[in-house]
């Protein structure tokens, strides 16, 4: 079967093909044959060795992860609530970018078979991650939200859970026009470029000076700084990826935070552990919003896994609007 493994840290071009066997699961796994896996801004910074969180710097060669949504083709001893034949979502931390996949059995999410493989891809980690922010950032109905890289594999799903969790304001920031107009085309009530200097005031005077109930904040780096600057009191903000900072994380002083303002970080995995019914809820919450169409999952380009580089440039270049997702040979 063909991987896109990468042997050494680096350009795009690192990402180059490599034909191995088929892997057999192994007790309390399955091998899933692909559909479509997602490309994460959070895999180009492994690639490139400035992703932010240490347990993340994978032993080379590595195959990088991702969501992926395909059918169980194979169980390992002791598997139970899954079969041969199944459609099923996966959130990898590695061995993503492959025609057949290999997963713990007990973290698989299901996927309804009308829904377009490529769009289903959110259900395994994006997706999640969209609902757990909102949920530890405590959304109540008439908050005010801003939502950072909103025209992305997450923030994408984030504008529009917002608004359906009914949200009084939805602000949302990008880096382009085009990715404004998208974001504003899913919900959003404000759309803001990040990117110019003066882009806290213009969120600011969204609120007529009160500032935001709830920052949802995967860009860090400065941008982090300034979100804390906007909350209102008791307003919150959950730190969830550092796509403009890299390992160059803020320190933040408890004097930062002494006008009533809270902030916490999110990662999937311990939110799944230490939540599993609201992680469970929530993504069931979503694949209905999928399939009556209250929630879009943008597919912004479809590429042959073989091509996972171009891939890469596409979303580390921010040329995408929603997801990239890469479609196996098999």
């Amino acid at each position: 079967m063909l991987t896109m493994p990468i042997d050494s840290y680096g350009a795009p071009d690192v990402l180059r093909p490599v034909r191995v066997p088929v892997p057999e699961p192994a007790a309390g796994q399955v091998r899933i044959a692909a559909e479509a896996i997602s490309v994460g801004f959070a895999q180009t910074q492994i690639r490139r060795d400035i992703f932010p969180a240490p347990v993340w710097r994978p032993k080379l060669p590595v195959v990088l992860g991702g969501d992926v949504v395909g059918v169980v083709a194979a169980l390992g001893p002791d598997v139970t609530g899954v079969g041969v034949g199944d459609r099923v979502g996966a959130f990898l931390l590695e061995g993503a970018y492959a025609d057949h996949v290999v997963a713990e059995a007990a973290t698989l999410i299901p996927v309804p078979a009308e829904l377009d493989a490529g769009a289903a891809t959110v259900l395994a980690g994006s997706g999640p991650i969209a609902v757990g922010v909102l949920s530890e950032g405590r959304l109540a109905a008439g908050e005010t939200v801003l939502v950072h890289a909103a025209a992305g594999g997450i923030g994408h799903l984030a504008v529009q859970l917002a608004k359906l969790a009914g949200a009084g304001l939805v602000v949302a920031t990008a880096s382009t026009p085009a990715k404004l107009e998208f974001a504003r085309s899913l919900g959003a009530d404000v759309v803001v470029d990040y990117t110019k200097p003066d882009w806290a005031d213009e969120v600011r005077a969204a609120t007529d000076g009160r500032g935001v109930d709830l920052v949802l904040d995967s860009v860090g780096g400065d941008v982090l700084r300034q979100g804390i600057q906007l909350l209102a009191p008791s307003g919150r903000l959950v730190f969830f990826g550092s796509a403009g900072g890299g390992r160059e994380i803020p320190s933040v002083s408890v004097m930062d935070l002494i006008g009533l303002k809270h902030v916490t970080g999110f990662a999937l995995n311990t939110w799944r552990r230490a939540h599993p019914d609201a992680f469970r809820d929530g993504v069931a919450e979503l694949t209905e919003h999928l399939r009556a169409g209250r929630v879009v999952s943008a597919v912004h380009a479809r590429l042959p896994l073989s091509d996972a580089a171009r891939g890469h440039e596409m979303v580390e270049g921010r040329q995408h609007h929603g997801t990239v997702v890469l479609v196996p040979s098999v």
